[in-house]
């Protein structure tokens, strides 16, 4: 029997991770380029966000991923975790019309 992992495998495309109180936040390598990625604790997550990936609420005190393109904060969204590393292998299942609300 192996030993016990309790960290998860680091990709050879991130950089390490730093410490921001309630969150960790860290740049990775994505296919459209370099997002900051900051993961978030359910204790400072405080309202309801739509996920991008999957359509569906992250409900609040929900811990989950925020997200956007190095320099270009418009383009930062909240993401399910499981989404999230999923993001580079699926489209979304859904497609929204043009005039539904982005939250």
């Amino acid at each position: 029997m192996s030993p016990r992992r309790n960290h998860p495998k680091k990709s050879g495309r991130n950089q390490p991770e730093r410490d921001l109180g309630t969150s960790f936040e860290a740049v990775e390598e994505h296919d459209e380029g370099m997002y900051r990625v900051r993961r978030i604790t359910g204790s400072s997550s405080n309202k309801p966000y739509r996920c991008p990936g999957c359509d569906q609420l992250i409900p609040t005190a929900t811990p989950h991923i925020v997200a956007w393109i190095h320099e270009d904060i418009e383009t930062r969204r909240h993401w399910h975790t499981p989404c999230w590393e999923k993001k580079d292998r699926r489209s979304p299942k859904v497609q929204r019309s043009r005039n539904a609300p982005k939250y």
